[in-house]
Order: structure tokens, then sequence, then C-alpha cells
């Protein structure tokens, strides 16, 4: 009976967390990859996985060992996914009930979940072993409502390890970049406190729901600083069909409403130039070559050392193609 206490015990001492999977109905491998390891952790507290299915219909492609429907814990299954292991774990699936796209389907799951905590995981990454537990203790010994930790980028047969070596983000560090370590898979939020009572939930007004996960960013950080870890808990998969590879026009369009809703970036001359440069970038792989030189020009003038104007103006000038320089900076851990 003293082990069964200590082990009741220990549970209650970390709080419930639901794991918010958005996922569309061609990608069954990586999602069950991505499911197992958030079932996995080894955390002592409840773990709740929220498969929320975008513009489609969970039943065309049933999920490996959980048949497309809503597994319970201890409910068998094939290697493919291991069923949950005990009365802690389980995995619910869902739909996007609201905005289609990347920002209603984490919205969905946020509001569906009953976890204390929340966190997000991109279909086709993975948690790393003792991801969750270390997150967990670092909201408890840091008080604050967030925390992220690094990632390791893997493409085109490459991995590499992004990690900041800081422990806390304040909002003057975003604006200046957007640092790539704090990548959405790492993101775990209180609910009440960050989600319902604080910045809110993801924005689906962005468009195309592009750098939804930057804005979410900019605002948490408005409210507080952010806890982080120097470790690498997440394997991110980095890929050429990604949703927004070659949506020129509405990564530009995006950029420029997070430049309107963040006034902030005007009190910081180098970031605005930074999002400016992405801004050219998009314009001239989308061959909007006139308004890539504007907006090269107007990323200039903030930063003339900021170097995505000048791939930007290669591009438009047509020495390097979008694409040649996508998979440079992705061998590296890198984006535009």
């Amino acid at each position: 009976m003293a082990a069964g206490t200590g082990t009741v015990a220990a549970v209650s001492r970390y709080p419930s967390v639901s794991v918010v999977v958005p996922t569309r109905d061609d990608r069954p491998v990586s999602l069950s990859a991505a499911i197992r390891a958030a079932v996995t952790q080894d955390y002592p507290g409840q773990i709740e996985v929220l498969v929320v299915y975008d513009q489609c219909t969970p039943g065309r492609t049933p999920l490996p060992g959980l048949g497309g429907a809503p597994a319970v814990a201890g409910a068998p299954g094939p290697a493919g996914v291991p069923a949950p292991t005990g009365p802690d774990r389980s995995v619910r699936v869902l739909t996007n009930t609201r905005t289609p796209g990347l920002a209603g389907a984490r919205n969905s799951g946020t509001l569906a979940a009953t976890g204390e905590l929340i966190a997000f995981c991109d279909d086709d990454d993975e948690w790393l072993p003792g991801k969750l537990r270390a997150q967990v203790d670092a909201l408890t010994a840091s008080g604050a409502a967030f925390v992220s930790c690094g990632i390791r980028v893997s493409y085109d047969g490459h991995t590499v390890e992004r990690v900041l070596d800081r422990d806390s983000i304040n909002l003057v560090d975003l604006l200046r970049d957007r640092m790539t370590e704090l990548h959405p898979s790492t993101f775990l939020v209180h609910r009440a406190t960050a989600l319902r009572d604080g910045f809110g939930l993801v924005d689906e007004e962005i468009p195309g729901g592009y750098a939804e996960d930057y804005d979410f960013l900019l605002r948490a950080a408005r409210a507080a600083p952010l806890a982080n870890l120097r470790t690498a808990y997440v394997l991110v998969r980095w890929h050429q069909r990604s949703y927004f590879a070659r949506r020129w026009d509405t990564i530009a369009a995006a950029l420029q409403w997070l430049l309107a809703r963040h006034p902030e970036f005007a009190t910081q001359p180098t970031g605005h130039a930074r999002v400016a440069g992405q801004i050219a970038f998009a314009r001239a792989a989308g061959g909007d070559r006139r308004d890539a030189l504007r907006w090269a020009r107007r990323t200039i003038r903030g930063n003339p050392r900021e170097r995505r104007a000048y791939l930007a103006l290669a591009v438009a000038g047509g020495m390097v193609r979008p694409d040649t320089v996508l998979r440079a900076l992705h061998r590296r851990g890198r984006g535009i």
C-alpha cells in the first residue's frame, strides 16, 4: 500500500497535460510517431492527446492502432501506435470546428482539452524523452505561464541542433529575432492563466494562418517573459511538402498583417527590417519584382546589414532560385 500511496502522491504533484496535435488525412505514419512520443513520456501526471483533423474526415485514414476512432486508456493496439498504458494516458480524435487551417485546429483542440496545461505538437514532429517532465519542472521553478525548449531540426538527411543559450525570453528579444528554436511543438502553457485569462487563443484572422505561432509568442511575451530550457527536447522535421512551401502571396500578406498587428516593431528597427526582408523575399519568390524591390529598399533603410534584402534582390533579378536559397538554409537548420 505504501508504494501505491507514493505513486498517487507523485502524480498529484504534476498537473494534467493536454497535447493538441493538428493533422490532415495524408500523414498517418508521422502522426503515429508524434502520438507515440507523447503518450510514452516519462511523466508522472496525466496526459491526453487530442488529434484534431483539419479539413478532412478522421475516418478516411484510420490511425494505426486507433482505428480512426477515439482511443481510451488501456485499449489494445498494434505496434504502429502503442495503446495508452494506463488510466493516466488517453487519446481523443476530433475535427476542427473553427476556421479551417492550423490556427483553428489548434484552438479546437485547446477548447476541448481537459488538462491544466496545454502543449502543441505538429503531426510531423516528435517529443524526445524527458521533454514534458523537464518543462513542467521549469514552469514550477520559474513561476512562468509559458515554457519552450530547444529543437533538433531534420532536413534532407541533415540534422542540426538549435538551442537558445538563455533561460528567459522577453518581448524585445522576440521583436528583434523570431528565434527558430521557439517552435510551436515546444510550447507548453498554463491553460487558465495564459489561454483563458491572459493572451488568448491562437489568432485565426492572420492570412492563411501563416506565422500564427510567431504572433502567439509575441502576445505571450507581451504579457510576461517566457521560460526556456537550454536542451533540445523536440525533433522537428522540415520537408519540401510543407503547406506553406510555395504560398508566397499568403506569406507576404501574413507578415504585413503581423507588422500592423504589433506596432512595437517600430521600436526595434532591426526586427522590423528582418520581417520586411522576409516580405521582400516572398514577393520576389512569387514573381512580383516591383513589390520585392520596394520592400528590399525599405529593409535596407531600416538595416543595411539585413541579408534577406539582398537575397530578395538576387531572386528578383533571376540570379538564384528561391528554392535553392531555402534548401541551403534548411540544411543548416535555418529558414528565410
